[in-house]
């Protein structure tokens, strides 16, 4: 069980392009519906990398803001959860405890894990630090995705709670250090492509990997 907090945010322009952008999120006090596409009241900015059913809830680790803070000192103060854009918040959860195709209970929802969320350069502009994406990229420190399984009613002080453990299936971390290898085992990359549960997207570029480093 890992105790959450909520965010919900609507579009805005970032401080020094101006292009827009959903990652300033507001932490949410009353009941909210959860439905296929993500919480109620909240949005995306750019629609063709972001959100949708797979991609529907995003959750960040609370503990890897401290990480970002000793090496962004400068933007330490902005580092705080809810601030990386995630909808779930929570210091009870990593993607070492979670495993690709975990079913989970939040609310009267049921979520599952289906993909790590891929950085983008936004993030180093609403910090204004240079370089932040990358170290979060390079270091794992991603969150990740949910897909939802079934919509439901969450109130800030509902759980998250185990609802169907896919334990033969690698966790978070071990799936990402392996499709990050520069020269990974094809079998193993080959299984973690048909990892029940998987977002088709990844599944797709793991594919497609293999495909290419086969030849």
């Amino acid at each position: 069980m890992a105790h959450v907090s909520l965010f919900i945010g609507q579009v805005q322009p970032l401080p020094v392009s101006g292009r827009l952008t959903a990652m300033y999120k507001t932490q949410v006090h009353g009941s909210v519906e959860l439905g296929i596409e993500g919480f109620a009241g909240d949005h995306q900015a750019d629609q063709r990398v972001h959100g949708g059913p797979e991609k529907a809830v995003h959750l960040y680790p609370g503990t890897h803001y401290a990480k970002l803070a000793v090496q962004f000192a400068d933007a330490a103060p902005l580092l705080v959860p809810g601030s990386m854009g995630e909808n779930i918040a929570t210091s009870e959860l990593d993607e070492h405890d979670v495993h690709l195709g975990d079913v989970w209970q939040l609310g009267s929802a049921l979520i599952q894990v289906c993909q790590p969320r891929n950085p983008c350069w936004k993030i180093d502009e609403r910090f204004g630090c240079d370089g932040m994406a990358l170290f979060i990229d390079q270091h794992l420190l991603t969150g990740w995705y949910w897909r939802v399984l079934q919509t439901g009613t969450v109130n800030p002080n509902d759980s998250l709670v185990l609802h169907e453990a896919a334990s033969q299936a690698p966790t978070l971390h071990q799936a990402m250090t392996l499709w990050r290898e520069h020269r990974p085992n094809l079998d193993a990359l080959s299984r973690l492509a048909e990892t029940p549960g998987i977002a088709k997207a990844w599944q797709d570029k793991i594919k497609q990997r293999v495909s290419y480093l086969m030849k």
